[in-house]
């Protein structure tokens, strides 16, 4: 199978075009600094590469681990709506399209919440909820501009799916977890703003083996949420990953404390104090089976393969 990667360079890209190339299956990514060349805008000569692919996964859009400044945000949103226009511009015009089109979104756009988890039926989009800052809207208005890009493509002969997905957890270095992992290593793996808001979370292994089976499944199309079945509150998932590491210790942080340390960063608060109660319902319906549901599985997996790659 050949799958091409648009925005493939970057940390999840990075694993799932080396997941993906393992399995056997012919991989080409996209990049504007590596890879085939393209610039996420325009039409070119990558173009040819979807031209009779199989599979396409579209990964593009600036990195929302930023300081949410207006120019970062319209970034944030030009990219993922050029990026996906443009693809949908090369779908249409190939003479053997590919089957499937499988572009990223995120679990963001769903609403700040802790009273009921968030499915593709029943769960509420955000941007209007009570008591958060009003810039959190904005997150949400780029979710919603991703997927109507995608969806208002004229591509009748290629499936699409809207890959709404959550925090992916990977050993390697550049992706949350590495921050998680160095945060808690430091004694700052505590609880956040009391630590009650949900995070939901994805085994990197787990996110691959959701996009084969999704590339498989003639059946599915639309929104599908990408994360793990169980979700959990952030001072849980730190107390977890404490243990995993053997780390006896993590200092809480004040809602001050939090924003003290995301412009630290050059990162915003709304990665950590959002809510995001997410789950999959519609890859259980379809009869999914996750290999890491549970977060202190997830955790220790991932803590053993970084002290040991080669696993």
């Amino acid at each position: 199978m050949k799958v091409v990667i648009p925005g493939g360079t970057g940390h999840i890209g990075t694993f799932l075009g080396r997941e993906l190339t393992a399995l056997g299956h012919h991989v080409v990514v996209l990049g504007r600094t590596s890879g085939t060349h393209w610039d996420g805008r325009t039409l070119g000569p990558w173009a040819a590469e979807i031209d009779g692919c199989d599979a396409v996964v579209n990964l593009a859009g600036r990195s929302v681990s930023c300081r949410y400044t207006q120019e970062n945000l319209r970034q944030m949103m030009d990219s993922r709506v050029h990026s996906a226009r443009v693809i949908g511009e090369a779908i249409e015009r190939a003479d053997s399209p590919p089957r499937v089109w499988l572009q990223m979104s995120t679990a963001t756009i769903y609403s700040h919440r802790f009273d009921a988890p968030n499915d593709e039926a029943t769960g509420e989009i955000g941007g209007s909820e009570p008591g958060v800052p009003g810039y959190w809207a904005f997150s949400v208005d780029i979710a919603k501009a991703w997927e109507a890009e995608q969806e208002r493509a004229s591509t009748p002969h290629t499936r699409k799916v809207a890959l709404r997905t959550a925090m992916v957890m990977s050993p390697g270095r550049g992706g949350v977890f590495s921050v998680l992992r160095a945060l808690t290593r430091l004694g700052l793996g505590g609880p956040v703003a009391g630590g009650a808001q949900f995070v939901s979370w994805l085994h990197d292994r787990d996110f691959v083996r959701a996009l084969t089976f999704l590339i498989d499944r003639e059946d599915l199309s639309g929104p599908v949420n990408l994360a793990a079945p169980n979700p959990v509150p952030q001072r849980e998932l730190m107390r977890t990953l404490r243990a995993a590491l053997k780390v006896p210790v993590g200092l809480p942080a004040t809602r001050l404390m939090a924003e003290l340390g995301a412009f630290a960063l050059r990162s915003d608060t709304e990665l950590l104090l959002k809510s995001r109660r997410v789950v999959p319902g519609r890859l259980l319906d379809a009869g999914f089976s996750f290999g890491f549901p549970h977060w202190a599985d997830a955790a220790h997996d991932l803590v053993r393969r970084v002290n040991d790659p080669r696993g």
